[in-house]
């Protein structure tokens, strides 16, 4: 048996980034770059006006108010063909290439229409308005770095850098395989009173999806060993890291190690110094990566969120530590003792940075666990704790 600190650094030794895949942008939302968005082009390609009203030559307004014949119009999308004479300018608008020749745009609130002619009354100190060639970015510039998480802003930039796909890191597939004799499916209507509706795995798949990981596969399965070893192997070529719940403890029926062994199992950990979710463990088999969860639901939750989650989080390419980013929050009730085992304790945001401990500490307890949004951490043999002090937390 291990130390918490202990068992995350082996989970984070293992948490290396995939392999690469190619996503189209409209699907990369929340992905980790794998090769950073270089740009394919100049933004602008070409000067274009800032505003909308008339591009110039700065010649032709060297005595301050000109009057100058209107030689066309430049739309964004739709330029201005040819180059701007002298005397002459050209209506444009926001957006819009400007012509050759043109140095300013002369917004439209500075000039008058006189038939064919526009006559321009440019303020003291008038900006250019114009947006040189290259000014947002020239080709060949890294727009947004390889490791980034992929957000609506770095959407926008790969587009802009003509991309219509990004490199991305792979997200792990998953497997949850859940076992017990006792389990059935959620809603089964006649269950006989010694069934009881299987409930860990829809927790455990969304945490995963939160984290990174793909779920392919939820399997519930009875409690013989031969059935598990063949279920398992089916797992481990289906996906990159298989997740058990229940059989994780030292009963005649607990099989969720024994499962894996024919295949090479290899254990990182088999059991971790904390309360609750002792019995947790993380192995490899068939180069695949296994990770054991209490049966209990709390536990089984707990134990997920402090190491499935920073597994996923480095296997999809974020940093496997961005998963356990502990905070520091006010306690609004006291709290007991730590006994000889690191202690996570449920609680709950009584706001103004403060947490409530959950009077339901039960590693089975569910109705408790629907109201739970941290965990608090407690070192072993730390004393009792009065309100108002402060203690680590974690969103749960």
């Amino acid at each position: 048996m291990i130390a918490f600190d202990e068992a995350v650094a082996a989970v984070e030794a293992l948490a290396r980034p995939l392999g690469a895949e190619t996503m189209r942008l409209e699907r990369a939302d929340g992905r980790v770059l794998a090769a950073p968005v270089v740009a394919r082009r100049a933004s602008p390609a070409t000067a274009v006006s800032a505003m909308d009203g008339y591009a110039v030559r700065e010649a032709d307004l060297a005595s301050g108010r000109a009057r100058l014949r209107l030689a066309g119009e430049s739309f964004a999308g739709a330029g201005f063909g040819g180059e701007l004479a002298p005397g002459t300018c050209v209506r444009i608008f926001t957006g819009a290439p400007a012509p050759r020749g043109a140095e300013r745009v002369v917004v439209q609130e500075e000039a008058s229409r006189e038939g064919e002619f526009v006559v321009l009354e440019p303020l003291p100190g008038s900006g250019r308005h114009l947006r040189a060639a290259a000014s947002d970015f020239a080709p060949g510039e890294v727009l947004v770095p390889a490791g980034a998480v992929l957000d609506p802003q770095k959407l926008i930039a790969a587009a802009a850098a003509d991309l219509a796909s990004v490199e991305v890191v792979r997200r792990p597939k998953v497997v949850i395989v859940s076992t017990g004799d006792e389990l059935r499916e959620p809603g089964v209507r006649g269950a006989g009173p010694d069934s009881i509706p299987e409930s860990v795995s829809f927790g455990i798949a969304a945490l995963a999806r939160r984290y990174g990981g793909e779920v392919v596969a939820r399997r519930r399965l009875s409690d013989d060993l031969p059935s598990l070893t063949r279920a398992a192997a089916c797992a481990l070529e289906a996906c990159d890291v298989v997740v058990t719940t229940g059989g994780a403890s030292v009963g005649e029926r607990d099989f969720s190690k024994a499962m894996f062994e024919p295949l090479g199992l290899e254990l990182a950990f088999s059991k971790v110094a904390i309360k609750p979710g002792k019995p947790v463990w993380l192995g490899r088999a068939c180069d695949r990566l296994v990770v054991g969860l209490p049966g209990n639901p709390t536990a089984a939750l707990l134990t997920a969120r402090l190491f499935l989650a920073p597994l996923l989080a480095g296997l999809s390419g974020r940093a496997a530590g961005s998963a356990l980013e502990w905070e520091t929050a006010r306690l609004a009730t006291p709290l007991e003792a730590c006994g000889a085992r690191e202690t996570f304790y449920r609680g709950r945001s009584a706001g103004a940075g403060e947490v409530e401990v959950l009077a339901d500490q039960d590693s089975s307890a569910q109705k408790a666990l629907a109201s739970a949004d941290l965990l608090i951490r407690r070192r072993p043999g730390e004393g009792a704790l009065e309100i108002g002090e402060l203690v680590p937390v974690l969103a749960l």
